[in-house]
């Protein structure tokens, strides 16, 4: 049985649409049933309605700072829909501790950095400023912390001397689209285990990939 899946979302969905593309897949263990976004001017939402999935709107503004307001008519939402796992695919609102202990282990979020380097605003700037050679991209469990919780999935990229933020932003998107529907087919699967801050990944193929940059001779 797929397991049913929403993505919440607040702007254009780039993540949404490789999630709804790769779980179209007959042998892919998650559906997509719903894209729900907190703000009815979503451009997400026309591309989720477009790829036949569901959509539903609860604009978070109304309800200002009362974060348990909003995230009540969201678990409604979640219920009526029977969801049992969630991706955030740039969701931009914080969530309550309550809310993330009812999804701990049910919740994916996707970051722009390999993470626990360069955490919240401008991963990118903050890659380059620091002169990395290396950047990428990490899919990890929600927990009440900002872009932490315990790592699924990572893909990286050679960072350029001639980078910039838009440059880099671009080629880590592509790993993004990559390793974000891989790890939803991981959870859905039954293929992590949680131990304390860490996660766990059964039937790893290929332990020998490495990445090298500059590149060596």
């Amino acid at each position: 049985m797929k397991r049913r899946t929403a993505i919440l979302i607040s702007g254009r969905g780039s993540n949404m649409a490789a999630l709804i593309d790769a779980a179209k897949a007959a042998d892919f263990p998650a559906e997509i049933v719903a894209v729900i976004s907190n703000r009815a001017d979503a451009p997400g939402l026309e591309r989720a309605a477009g790829s036949g999935v569901p959509t539903i709107v609860i604009e978070s503004k109304p309800f200002g700072k009362d974060r348990a307001g909003f995230e009540a008519m969201l678990q409604r939402a979640l219920e009526e829909k029977n969801i049992e796992l969630i991706c955030l695919g740039g969701f931009m609102r914080l969530f309550t501790a309550e809310f993330v202990q009812r999804w701990y282990g049910k919740m994916l979020n996707i970051h722009p950095s390999l993470l626990p380097s360069f955490p919240g605003l401008d991963p990118h700037g903050q890659a380059l400023a620091a002169g990395v050679k290396i950047s990428g991209a990490t899919v990890h469990f929600v927990i009440p912390e900002t872009d932490a919780g315990p790592i699924v999935m990572q893909g990286a990229v050679q960072v350029a001397d001639d980078d910039t933020a838009e440059t880099l932003s671009q080629r880590i998107l592509g790993i993004e689209h990559r390793i974000y529907p891989e790890a939803l087919r991981l959870l859905a699967g039954g293929k992590i285990r949680l131990e304390g801050d860490l996660s766990r990944i059964s039937d790893v193929a290929d332990r020998n990939g490495t990445l090298i940059s500059p590149a060596a001779s």
